[in-house]
């Protein structure tokens, strides 16, 4: 292993005596002198200090060396509140109320490598602020389950559209001087089992999908560091995984930072150690005491630990520790933050449907019906999981309200019960659900429709909320909770005039509600600012510009591990995390603890659709969806005028004549698939491979150009165990969404 080390080192090093582009990852290579004279003056105890936690949310430095320790923030949408050294409780400070950002389904539904960098811009100024050195996020796994728990949290079902933003992300925090994490590598597309499942997926599938926006934000976003998911993949904790750890992170991305565990998610002393993980979150079980002892024994070499500590004291080196009498001395949430935050707000909100141009509101509404109490309910927190201690978040309702001025009277019921997921309340309240699945209250119900008679305009605020998208446990379906469908029929039989807002991370099943609202929005968990990018949209300030990240299906057996039987697995393994932290588990010993965890059930999960996710495998299937991939309408059509297209060099190029043909400035997300009439090598029917956010104003026109670099059409080689260019023709498909192509033409590779 440390020959290996020494040769990616060498090879580096040499790059640039030679003038080669040196890849992002070699700027941690700018103190290898320094690291030598730190690691020659450290003792043994010293250096495995370093691979283990000190606190909850930090791992040791060496303070007579003059080394910080590593200070960690939980994200990947916001900088949690400061906890108590050994736990997550709150620590009770006043200036660590930070900016709550989009989530993660929310900005990729932006389709902007230009907001994802400010995204990652804002969250590194506040991170700065609060004196963190490593941020956990972003979050890039792929969406392969509509009911995933942590799809709020992910970008996309589509590997290129995540990859882009990964990439831009991570170099828009890490320009502000911290590092990120990205997480959770890999393969981790479900909460339930975490812990414990097997994730079976084919090397092809795997390299073409699951590793690609991991291989973007470490190759070219220079990601300093890395989280291995709970997960197993091919029967090997991520943690402990030769393939993803050493094979493909470091010997072919060429990763030069450290990996750093999930928190319980190390498994074993000698695995971690000879198969690339760096530092054990939390406690020392693992990587304290037994690597001084393997070393004395000769197990482990004190070289394999030197050259650990080295990829730390990289990291630690380019990121530049904040003074303690520095850090917490402003409050977290910055202005200009906030600002970032309304940008990625006002173009992530998709228009999925508006019959008879319901909107934007008229300019004759009077009176405006409010109905459902997502339109009310902060979304900044719940459930289990990262969550941010926002300075404000504006609501729905409250944007709504704002905007609307004293002209327009805003009245507001809450049409149904919110079901609270494991957080009920102490005592009895008429507004909680005791069951997800539970029915329409009556009296809800019937002041709801009154004030929808009433009304000129009903706006229903449907969806879930992060007590059902959550991380720990998936959702059982994608029904809308607690009687919403009930309401909506109700409202749309008092007033037809009705526009539904769908506020969650993760699709819902839209077939009772579709029939019954003339216009849906999908509204997202859209941060502080959310409530006011959602007013200019309805109100028509600004032209709703969102497309849609994944696949909504017709309903969820058609998603494809529902329909091949992949999902969900019937073995009850318990969630990793959340068990370390129940009562029974608290009170037993370290061992007693470990030894339970181990103990339970071992799930597989086959992932026998290989790359057919999300539209690929609905066009694949010809499975009709609700809502397809890349659907978003505007206020405007947008004319797409005939299509360029060649071969220059290693690059696919596209060119045509984009056309706002409305009265208001509008933007429009123009994506490029290809498909392959010829191959001999199975591929799905398109695929997303360029894409861009085009804005026009009123009547204007624009030449958009794309590029597909070639190396982006290979496909990888079980054979012979590397990519390779299947050459033939390439459709090229051009379009607004995956089932909207506007535009064809062909070319040679």
């Amino acid at each position: 292993m440390f020959r290996r080390f020494s040769f990616i080192i060498a090879a580096a090093l040499l790059a640039v005596a030679c003038g080669r582009p040196v890849s992002p990852q070699d700027r941690l290579l700018a103190h290898e002198s320094q690291i030598d004279a730190i690691i020659a003056q450290m003792t043994l105890e010293e250096k495995v200090e370093m691979l283990h936690s000190k606190t909850n949310m930090s791992s040791a430095g060496v303070a007579r060396l003059g080394i910080a320790d590593m200070h960690y923030a939980d994200g990947p949408f916001g900088i949690r509140e400061e906890g108590v050294p050994d736990g997550f409780q709150s620590a009770g400070w006043q200036l660590d109320s930070a900016t709550y950002f989009p989530t993660g389904s929310a900005l990729a539904a932006t389709w902007s490598e230009d907001l994802a960098y400010l995204y990652g811009k804002g969250m590194g100024i506040e991170s700065r602020l609060r004196g963190k050195d490593v941020i956990l996020g972003p979050a890039i796994n792929i969406q392969r389950l509509p009911v995933g728990g942590r799809t709020y949290e992910y970008l996309s079902e589509d590997p290129a559209l995540s990859a882009a933003l990964a990439m831009r992300y991570t170099r828009g925090l890490q320009d502000q001087g911290t590092a990120v994490c990205i997480k959770h590598y890999a393969v981790n597309n479900q909460e339930t089992n975490r812990g414990s499942v097997d994730a079976q997926v084919d090397e092809r599938t795997l390299r073409e999908i699951y590793l690609k926006p991991f291989e973007r934000a470490v190759v070219e976003g220079g990601a300093m560091c890395v989280m291995p998911a709970y997960n197993k993949v091919n029967g090997y904790y991520c943690s402990e995984n030769e393939h993803l750890l050493n094979e493909i992170l470091r010997d072919e991305w060429g990763f030069k930072g450290y990996t750093l565990s999930d928190w319980g998610g190390t498994h074993s002393t000698m695995g971690a150690m000879l198969h690339g993980l760096n530092v054990q979150m939390t406690g020392s079980n693992y990587l304290g005491q037994p690597v001084i002892d393997s070393v004395r024994t000769g197990a482990l070499t004190e070289e394999l630990v030197n050259e650990k500590v080295r990829q730390i004291l990289r990291v630690r080196l380019a990121v530049e520790a904040v003074p303690d009498d520095v850090a917490n001395t402003r409050m977290t949430s910055q202005p200009e933050c906030q600002e970032i935050a309304r940008k990625v707000a006002e173009r992530s909100i998709v228009l999925l449907k508006n019959e008879g141009g319901l909107l934007p509101l008229r300019k004759d509404i009077r009176r405006i019906a409010v109905i459902g109490q997502n339109a009310v309910l902060p979304t900044q927190s719940g459930g289990v999981g990262a969550g941010v201690k926002a300075l404000y978040e504006i609501t729905p309702l409250e944007g709504i309200r704002r905007r609307a001025g004293a002209g327009i009277g805003v009245d507001y019921a809450p049409g149904y019960r919110n079901y609270p997921g494991r957080r009920r309340p102490s005592a009895p309240d008429p507004l909680v659900a005791s069951a997800i699945d539970e029915p329409a209250d009556p009296a809800l119900l019937a002041e709801a429709v009154a004030l929808a008679r009433e009304a000129d305009l009903v706006i229903f605020f449907g969806g879930t909320n992060k007590n059902i998208e959550t991380e720990g446990s998936d959702r059982a379906d994608i029904q809308l909770p607690a009687g919403q469908n009930e309401v909506v029929a109700a409202l749309y039989a008092a007033n037809p005039n009705l526009v539904s807002v769908l506020i969650s991370g993760g699709p819902c099943d839209l077939r009772s509600l579709e029939p019954n609202s003339p216009a849906i929005v999908q509204g997202w968990w859209n941060g502080s600012e959310g409530g006011t990018a959602l007013a200019e949209v309805l109100f028509g300030d600004i032209a709703p510009s969102g497309k849609l990240p994944f696949t909504f299906p017709a309903k969820l057996e058609d998603s494809p591990a529902f329909a091949l039987g992949n999902f969900p697995d019937k073995t009850a393994g318990g969630d990793l995390f959340t068990l370390r932290y129940r009562e029974d588990m608290l009170k037993m010993t370290p061992a007693e603890r470990q030894a339970f965890l181990e103990s339970l059930p071992k799930p597989v999960s086959k992932y026998t659709e290989g790359a057919l996710v999300g539209y690929r495998w609905y066009d694949t299937k010809g499975v009709k969806p609700m809502y397809a991939f890349g659907h978003g309408l505007s206020y405007v059509r947008f004319g797409y005028g005939e299509m360029n297209a060649s071969v220059s060099g290693e690059v696919v190029k596209v060119s045509f004549e984009l056309t706002n043909e409305g009265g208001m400035e509008a933007d429009e997300v123009v994506q490029l698939y290809v498909s392959r009439p010829d191959a001999t090598v199975v591929w799905p029917a398109k695929e997303l491979k360029a894409f861009a956010r085009v804005r026009l104003g009123a009547g204007e026109k624009k030449t958009v150009s794309l590029e597909i670099p070639v190396r982006d059409l290979r496909y990888w080689n079980v054979q012979t165990g590397a990519w390779d260019l299947e050459h033939g023709r390439l459709e090229l498909l051009l379009g607004a969404a995956s089932d909207d192509i506007r535009r064809r033409a062909e070319v040679s590779i």
